[in-house]
């Protein structure tokens, strides 16, 4: 946004001094709106005079040059070679001066000779001092002004180059800054000044607007359109007051039409758009009423010739505006070449409308057009404004142009009851603290509080122990919250007024314990092997994925539903390129999409998931280079090692109900007799889409339970246990046992069988074979036996292992292996 100060001094009544553009700018970037650049106009006519051509003659060495003679208000003349096709004798010029720089095309005056003759000094055109008005010939100030100055006057002030202009950048939220009244308010609020903007313009009296059903849905998602209808126009050159307002504001001036209705954009924010009402009429073959036209979304194959004169192809995702159902604009974005006024024009519609910002914003990514219109509407315009704008157009296009009002046609959303916020006195003062006046500290006054919410605009009750605020609506969509408000007065009362002080109590921070086991868990899983990867939360669409409203790219429009197939993909790019393998993890964020109307409707979850494909990149020198990728239970080693700073027992559980991973082998991870997650190998018709070899290991655990059950009281408090003194008794024991049993059951038996002389049990060794009856296996397990206070004989520790071979028996119908 870029602000012209004489404009602003125009809006905003301060204290001498407080619209100087450095004084100014600071306090604007310390309230939020940084200033980006300070232009100062007059830089550009610097060295720049009025001067008069005395004599213009032929240049003697070149067809296109002349030699001119010209009057500075110096005791000599000037003679200046000038290749201006329109430069003649007894003009009035602006000369600029041999030694000033024009900064707007780079260029320093010198004495030269030009073609053997000298000149001192340059004849300037408009575009040579910023003021391109698309003509390639001298400026010529007889027409230009309306008096012109003495000669030697500095032409800068005359030519409107004595000003200014700041470059703002306006956040989302706060579409006001978009608005000269926006900024005025600003500035009065910040300064403690005052606004005086110019009396409300006589509202134009409206009718309902008749649309299609069709057309009123689109109509019901913005809430207000209208149009306005005007004739006995009289299109011409705006006065210059205009046209450089508009040039300090970066539009380029086009007839006085367009001019007034870009000048009300940027004074109030609010984007109007005017058609031919001929040329409409014309293009559908009719006369043009208010209710032929309407607004819907573009179609499939559809085509639109927009004012810039490129015709794009529409799509669904496009909002357009229509007159007998044929685009006509394409709404909140660009009017249509076909329907756009020009010198002929004598009658037009003006539209005034407020459009969904999320159908605006969708609109111009589609097309790839970013305009002054749609960079409004993209950041919300309040209703409330619009027929205001409206008005204030209609009185300048009546002054102006001649134009007389022939009606308005309305339709508009029944409008939301005004809500009132409540601001507390303690909550804004607890919130904030004291300020500092003369180096004491007390609680900001209830008439600063209130002076500053009144200078945006707000309409304030007093109350016992606050204020009832009612917003504007220019900061209706920002401030919606008594803690909003609060920043208001923060921010305008200057965060640097504020005392600084810390919590009372102040207390040490650190991480939470979970947040301290969550980084053991990352350390503990990077020294297993995996490294820590980190991908998109963003991915295409598919079924069951939760939509982004106002995604960047179609490709990534989508949040995650899993982490395994970014892995997957990082595993398929690493061995195409030529790595042994792939090791990694993730710990991120999913949104598993559900029932609009269930309990876990969107709900975010967080996983450790995990890729072990083929082999560490420093393996093969144990094998003489020849690859050894791990096997199903040395990639599951992997994974116990990582989650070692746990401490947790994982038990392994059978598992076919996937088909991502390889039916037989695959396990359910059960923590606390819990589920919490699973491990397998990849199915084969995941793994050959994906180029990814057989030995592809895939494994996902839910956080928050592992961090829960590793966190849990007394866990990490560390116990002492003195070293056993007295010597173990070891036992093996071999069970042929049914197939599908599993090892951690028969250990769960058997430590629980063996209390209280058994100290440990491992397996070491399991087997199917020939040997064995169809459908059973043998599994062997090492048995540690040992009191803390005394060598047990023979016979104790043999009756323990008969206790366990009988449980074991009892149970599983297990039999000891000869």
């Amino acid at each position: 946004m870029r602000v012209s100060l004489q404009w602003l001094r125009e809006l905003v009544s301060v204290e001498p001094g407080w619209l100087e553009p450095e004084t100014l700018a600071e306090r604007l970037s310390i309230a939020g709106f940084e200033v980006e650049a300070i232009e100062d106009l007059a830089a550009r006519a610097d060295g720049v005079v009025v001067g008069f051509v005395q004599e213009r003659k032929a240049h003697p060495n070149a067809d296109k040059l002349s030699v001119c003679t010209v009057a500075v208000g110096q005791a000599e003349p000037l003679q200046i070679v000038c290749g201006a096709p329109n430069v003649r004798m007894g003009q009035h010029v602006p000369v600029a001066l041999v030694g000033s720089t024009l900064p707007a095309v780079g260029l320093t005056i010198k004495p030269a000779e030009l073609r053997g003759v000298a000149s001192s000094g340059m004849i300037c055109s408009l575009k040579e001092l910023g003021l391109d008005d698309g003509s390639n010939g001298i400026a010529e100030l007889d027409t230009l002004l309306e008096a012109v100055p003495p000669l030697g006057t500095p032409v800068g002030p005359s030519l409107g180059l004595d000003d200014q202009v700041l470059e703002l950048a306006i956040t989302a939220n706060r579409p006001d800054g978009l608005s000269m009244r926006g900024i005025a308010r600003e500035v009065a609020a910040l300064s403690g000044g005052s606004t005086r903007f110019a009396e409300a313009a006589p509202a134009v009296p409206a009718h309902p607007l008749e649309a299609a059903a069709a057309d009123r849905v689109a109509m019901e998602a913005g809430g207000l359109f209208s149009l306005t209808a005007l004739s006995n126009l009289e299109v011409a050159p705006s006065p210059r007051w205009l046209c450089q307002r508009l040039e300090r504001a970066g539009v380029r001036p086009i007839n006085n039409v367009v001019d007034i209705t870009n000048l009300v954009m940027l004074e109030t924010g609010q984007p109007l758009h005017a058609f031919d009402r001929d040329r409409l009429a014309a293009l559908v073959d009719g006369a043009a009423g208010p209710e032929r036209i309407g607004l819907r979304q573009g179609r499939p194959g559809e085509s639109f010739l927009a004012l810039d004169g490129q015709e794009r192809a529409l799509s669904e995702e496009a909002l357009v505006v229509t007159c007998a159902d044929h685009p006509i604009a394409l709404a909140g974005v660009m009017g249509g070449l076909a329907e756009a006024v020009t010198e002929t024009t004598t009658s037009i519609w003006l539209e005034a409308a407020v459009f969904a910002p999320q159908a605006v914003r969708r609109s111009a990514r589609r097309l790839g057009l970013r305009t002054e219109a749609s960079s409004r509407f993209e950041k919300g315009v309040p209703r409330d404004i619009t027929l205001a704008a409206a008005d204030r157009a209609v009185q300048l296009l009546q002054e102006l142009a001649g134009a007389r009002v022939e009606g308005r046609w309305l339709h508009r959303k029944a409008s939301e009851p005004v809500t009132a916020l409540f601001l507390r006195r303690d909550a804004l003062h607890n919130l904030l603290g004291p300020v500092l006046l003369e180096g004491v500290e007390q609680d900001l006054e209830d008439g600063r509080i209130s002076a500053t919410l009144e200078a945006l605009g707000c309409q304030l009750s007093p109350e016992d122990d606050g204020w009832r605020v009612v917003v504007p609506p220019e900061r209706a969509m920002d401030l919606q919250r008594e803690v909003d408000v609060i920043e208001e007065v923060a921010r305008l009362v200057g965060y640097d007024h504020f005392a600084s002080h810390l919590p009372d109590p102040l207390e040490p921070g650190g991480l939470e314990p979970a947040q301290q086991l969550e980084r053991r868990l990352r350390r503990a899983l990077c020294a297993a092997g995996l490294q820590e990867i980190c991908a998109l939360s963003l991915v295409a669409a598919a079924p069951g994925r939760v939509p982004l409203a106002n995604p960047l790219l179609a490709d990534y429009g989508h949040l995650r539903d899993n982490l395994h197939e970014e892995l997957l993909q990082a595993a398929r790019r690493n061995l195409q390129a030529s790595q042994p393998g792939f090791w990694g993890f993730e710990i991120g964020q999913v949104f598993p999409g559900g029932a609009a109307d269930s309990a876990d409707s969107h709900a975010e979850r967080t996983l450790l998931v995990g890729v072990i494909a083929g082999e560490r990149g420093s393996e093969r020198w144990r094998n003489s280079g020849k690859p050894s990728p791990p096997d199903y239970f040395q990639a599951r080693g992997v994974l116990q090692a990582g989650l070692e700073p746990l401490r947790l027992a994982v038990e392994d559980r059978p598992w076919a109900d996937s088909s991502l991973l390889h039916p037989g082998r695959a396990a359910q991870l059960l923590v606390e007799g819990r589920a919490v997650g699973w491990f397998g190998q990849l199915h084969p018709a995941m793994a050959e889409p994906l180029d990814l070899p057989s030995a592809t290991y895939v494994f996902q655990l839910a956080l928050e339970p592992l961090l829960t059950a590793g966190t849990r009281r007394n866990r990490w408090q560390p116990s002492f246990r003195p070293y056993p003194t007295v010597p173990a008794s070891e036992r093996d024991l071999a069970l042929v046992v049914p197939v599908d049993t599993s090892a951690s059951a028969l250990l769960a038996a058997i430590r629980k069988a063996g209390k209280p002389l058994l100290e440990e049990a491992q397996l070491i060794d399991r087997y199917e074979g020939a040997q064995l009856a169809a459908g059973r296996c043998s599994q062997a397990f090492r048995l540690r036996y040992r009191d803390s206070v005394r060598t047990l004989t023979d016979e104790e520790v043999e009756a323990a292992h008969q206790r366990v071979r009988e449980a074991l028996e009892r149970q599983f119908g297990a039999e000891q292996r000869r």
